[in-house]
């Protein structure tokens, strides 16, 4: 497997219209979708596929639909975040052993670790794994923030190969490359467009369930052709749809605007609510402008 590099989906997980289940069907004819559509890379069981919110068994369900359709197209690295660190090892080697390329793994979300506990916590999924780690910085979402220095010392641990930023702050991708060289690819995770001119070499994409060819020609714009008088033009044909998929609607927005182009993924999990009635005429305008191929049933 080539370095990770490109756009990557963070994929939603579609569910029967009940909430009850994992709706496999419409998983497998999403994975399509965004190989179809030129996306680089896929990654179930991010926050966007609402992994705090499937059993153990759908997990594995997710796991094997993914890695099973994309067969080896693209990579896929499968989110194994946890809040316990012998879960976090236990999920890993569970997503290397059902075939993922590599993991994607969130800091634990509720015990505010220090820089040696993260040290600890990830070094001990890399002791008991033999594929690429991408750790994942989300302070709003992980409670704990991983500065550039603390990104520095995990990136000597030989495993953590990648880092999601997903701060606003875009000088980070900076300070990461400069602390970290060549031991550490800066994928960004909000900041895409901003990022891939600072050096980031590729973007985990929420937007991208919904766009992928646009997404990933976003990727190849700026960081293949350094072009960014094209970049820009891509950028702000999308623009809008990144407000709907972003903040606290990014998964509901994200469903919505699926359902929109052919795809019904059911509804996001308690406590997320799907999108209000009174706000679907916009995002379906937003979604109309862009001219998107659809999802065929």
């Amino acid at each position: 497997m080539h370095p990770f590099r490109g756009t990557y989906t963070v994929l939603v997980t579609p569910f029967t219209a009940d909430g009850g289940a994992v709706d496999v069907a419409a998983l497998k004819r999403l994975v399509e979708y965004q190989i179809r559509e030129g996306v680089h890379g896929l990654v179930p069981l991010g926050s966007t596929g609402e992994f705090l919110s499937l059993t153990r068994e759908e997990r594995q369900q997710v796991i094997e639909t993914v890695v099973g359709t994309a067969a080896g197209r693209v990579p896929v690295l499968v989110g194994t975040g946890a809040e316990y660190t012998p879960h976090a090892v236990e999920y890993s080697r569970e997503a290397e052993a059902m075939g993922a390329d590599g993991l994607m793994i969130i800091p634990p979300f509720y015990s505010v670790p220090t820089a040696e506990e993260l040290y600890v916590h990830y070094k001990a999924v890399a002791d008991r794994t033999a594929i690429p780690i991408m750790i994942y910085n989300n302070p709003n979402a992980a409670n704990v923030d991983m500065l550039p220095e603390t990104v520095a010392r995990l990136s000597e641990i030989e495993a953590v190969q990648y880092i999601k930023e997903s701060t606003l702050d875009v000088t980070r991708v900076r300070d990461i490359i400069r602390l970290c060289g060549d031991r550490l690819t800066v994928f960004a995770g909000v900041l895409g467009y901003e990022s891939f001119f600072l050096g980031a070499q590729g973007w985990v994409a929420v937007c991208s369930n919904v766009a992928p060819r646009i997404s990933a020609e976003l990727f190849n714009a700026c960081a293949d052709r350094n072009d960014p008088a094209e970049a820009r033009a891509i950028h702000q044909r999308m623009v809008d749809l990144l407000w709907w998929v972003g903040g606290p609607r990014y998964v509901a927005g994200t469903k919505a605007a699926l359902g929109m182009i052919g795809l019904d993924c059911g509804p996001p999990r308690p406590p997320r609510l799907p999108l209000p009635e009174a706000m679907r005429p916009e995002l379906q305008r937003v979604v109309a402008a862009l001219d998107l191929p659809g999802i065929a049933a």
